[in-house]
């Protein structure tokens, strides 16, 4: 009895300290990303601040005002962008936590977890290479951009700069180049599948095919319903307006 007790209690602190040292390894892999993240931060700002690279994207030939940006395309991103974006601070740890759980389990960066104000410090700082420290030196950014501009601003500033496929950058771009229309004449329809399309531009751009650009219209669709932006009954007559 006395060496069964003692076995257990060897097997006990054996887990215990190898708890101990998998904890100390993961914050020293935290610190170590973390500084090279805000370095990567630091140096970006420190190329060109925020406020410049803010200027230089509303001094481009055809920015769309929030102003100019339909109701529905704006609900349709932050549906299913980040539903939670008129709410957070620049970052959604919920989304976070669930986008680290699925890509250890799947051993590859299968999901972000990006808000909207990251992916403007993406595209506005960064590279697209999917790299531990640039999604760290986001977060740095986020926070900065947060901090200096309202949520209205940072959407219409992401409306502009986020790529839509077929070598199109911006809503106004993207609204001419495949409808030859101003945002603000683009149907509930195109406003979904233009939602939809920066998740992957290669993908569901109308240009690639139909079939795939309108799933994902009805995942558009979907996550409004689920996020209780419109009834499911305004979900499928829009659908309905598809060419």
């Amino acid at each position: 009895m006395r060496r069964r007790r003692k076995k257990k209690h060897s097997v006990r602190k054996m887990i215990i300290s190898l708890l101990a040292v998998l904890f100390c390894a993961f914050i020293a892999v935290c610190a170590f990303f973390g500084m090279k993240g805000y370095q990567m931060y630091r140096e970006a700002v420190a190329e060109k601040p925020i406020n410049e690279r803010v200027e230089e994207i509303r001094s481009m030939e055809g920015f769309a005002s929030y102003s100019d940006l339909p109701q529905f395309y704006i609900d349709a991103t932050i549906s299913v962008e980040d539903h939670r974006f008129t709410d957070h601070c620049g970052i959604d740890l919920i989304a976070i936590s669930r986008a680290v759980w699925t890509d250890i389990k799947e051993m590859s960066f299968v999901e972000g977890g990006s808000t909207i104000t990251q992916q403007l410090a993406k595209n506005m700082l960064f590279t697209q290479d999917k790299k531990i420290e640039r999604k760290v030196a986001e977060v740095f950014a986020a926070f900065e951009i947060e901090s200096k501009y309202t949520k209205e601003e940072i959407f219409e500033l992401y409306a502009n700069t986020v790529y839509f496929g077929s070598g199109y950058y911006g809503i106004g771009e993207a609204a001419a180049g495949y409808f030859g229309k101003e945002p603000l004449e683009l149907s509930d329809y195109e406003c979904a599948m233009l939602a939809g399309i920066p998740n992957a531009p290669s993908v569901y751009s109308p240009d690639m095919g139909n079939e795939l650009a309108e799933k994902r219209v009805r995942k558009v669709l979907d996550s409004m319903v689920r996020n209780k932006v419109i009834p499911q009954e305004n979900a499928d007559r829009i659908e309905l307006e598809k060419k």
